[in-house]
């Protein structure tokens, strides 16, 4: 006799939506958990890289929450220039501390610097 025969900690898991075994469980995965713009404060900088270059930098945003490259994507298409995602910081190539300030605002994030 085995020490949990008999029990719920015997049968294998299953999905709660279909009832399926887990290992053959097709449901989609549950949307992942998003945190409200409102609740959020996105701080802005401008720093000088090699050559003189400008970056416009986009720090405090968390990536569990965000969906930091579609932000990213639209920053980018707003403001008409390239940029990347390093370490939860979006780099906006130029000096584009209005634009990104405004496009914030409008989406809802509270906007420092």
């Amino acid at each position: 006799m085995r020490l949990f025969e008999g029990t719920e900690f015997d049968r294998p898991p299953r999905c709660e939506a279909c009832g399926e075994l887990e290992e053959e469980c097709t449901c989609p995965p549950p949307p992942p958990m998003r945190i409200p713009p409102e609740k959020q404060t996105a701080r802005l900088a401008r720093e000088k890289r090699k050559k003189g270059k400008v970056v416009t930098v986009v720090r405090g945003l968390p990536a569990e929450g965000n969906d930091l490259p579609a932000l990213l994507t639209d920053l980018k298409t707003h403001c008409g220039a390239g940029g990347t995602l390093k370490d939860e910081e979006i780099e906006i190539q130029g000096e584009h501390l209005d634009r990104i300030r405004t496009r914030l605002e409008s989406l809802g994030f509270r906007v420092k610097g």
